[in-house]
């Protein structure tokens, strides 16, 4: 498909085709000095006294955490209604029992602290939040909430790097946060993440269960700095490579300019979208302690419109759009949670349109997509 407006495209130039050639000619591949060197410019990126390790996607990193923190059969894990497939089948796969949380309200699609305190039994563990969009959480409250409960916390970040709440950097507040790189995401490897802790215990663990728990890696043999290792836990390949570490360097290196400019799109499609009632756009107004990482657009369409039929008119005139995200309850793997009742995040599922957003989108472009949302809904409703 030809698309007038895409819903996202890379924010690469020569540096990143650099990046790659240097890691080619230095015929080192696998993990190396150049992950090393990324983890250490990650974790000074987010301060606070974090450590980094890289992994190869952000699903990983979510694995990594639910096992670097014991959690497992018996144990309930809070997630929210309103995210990704990734968090559900992480909990389901370490063998735990996934809690849905409610989103907060049709303004507010972030998790809803209340509805947290009310999922919390004595077989709850941890709480998994995501920063929905690039938003952050109400991690004030609801790092009192796991404190007050005996809880952990685990961030997922892939839609947030570079957002803070009052000063903070996000995946800091957690005892452990995940990132995604995946490609459309404000920082873009291709696949990649990474695991964040102020927690050197932690941190540890991850690093172990990384690389199949063994605890010397190839570089350091290589280096001559090991000759064989041990195994203190069974572990998992979830190592990132070199070229995707190289690639991530880059990409840092641009990400507090490359958020600037989404945000500036952001508020462009508010300033359009404002006068038009038949839209609602979410976290239009942010509390003075949130500074965004704006990841995706998403409009709330006007009850009782056909989504598809307006998907499909805005693919005629060119415009790719998408869906974040499908209710959990209607995939087949998990029609069993449809006694778990979340009906703010069921109400968002249905309605909810993503628009394109990227650093390099212009005033023109945005105008192509608003006009084209606006002529979808008279021609649709």
């Amino acid at each position: 498909m030809n698309w007038k407006v895409q819903l996202f495209k890379l924010n690469y130039d020569a540096r990143e085709a650099e990046a790659v050639a240097s890691v080619l000619e230095s015929e080192w591949l696998t993990m190396g000095e150049r992950t090393v060197a990324f983890e250490r410019a990650f974790a000074d990126y987010l301060g606070h006294q974090t450590e980094a390790v890289a992994v190869s996607n952000g699903t990983a990193a979510l694995h990594l955490a639910l096992l670097a923190l014991d959690i497992g059969p018996g144990d309930e894990v809070i997630i929210p209604s309103l995210t990704f497939v990734a968090d559900i089948n992480v909990v389901i796969i370490a063998g735990a029992t996934p809690v849905l949380a409610d989103c907060r309200s049709l303004t507010d699609w972030n998790i809803d602290p209340d509805d947290i305190e009310r999922k919390i039994t004595d077989k709850t563990k941890a709480v998994m939040v995501v920063h929905y969009a690039g938003i952050p959480c109400d991690m004030r409250r609801i790092v009192e909430l796991c404190r007050k409960h005996d809880l952990w916390l685990i961030e997922d970040c892939a839609h947030a790097p570079g957002a803070k709440f009052a000063g903070q950097s996000v995946g800091t507040f957690g005892d452990l946060g995940c990132f995604s790189f995946f490609s459309n995401k404000n920082l873009s490897v291709g696949e990649g993440g990474m695991v964040t802790s102020t927690d050197p215990s932690l941190i540890q663990d991850v690093r172990f269960l990384r690389s199949h728990g063994m605890t010397a890696l190839t570089l350091e043999r290589h280096q001559g700095r090991a000759i064989s290792y041990d195994v203190n836990r069974p572990g998992l390949n979830y190592r990132i490579d070199e070229i995707r570490a190289a690639l991530g360097l880059v990409q840092l290196s641009k990400l507090d300019a490359a958020n600037r400019q989404r945000d500036a799109i952001v508020q462009r499609y508010m300033r359009t979208l404002s006068g038009i009632n038949e839209f609602l756009t979410p976290f239009a107004t942010l509390a003075s302690q949130v500074e965004p990482a704006c990841h995706i657009f998403p409009v709330l369409l006007p009850e009782g419109i056909d989504r598809v039929r307006v998907i499909e008119s805005m693919k005629s005139a060119g415009i790719q759009t998408s869906i974040h995200y499908p209710p959990f309850q209607e995939f087949l793997a998990y029609q069993h949670l449809a006694a778990q009742k979340t009906p703010v995040a069921a109400e968002i599922s249905r309605r909810e349109l993503t628009l394109p957003l990227y650093p390099g989108m212009t005033e023109d472009d945005v105008a192509l997509v608003t006009d084209a949302l606006i002529k979808a809904e008279s021609v649709v409703h």
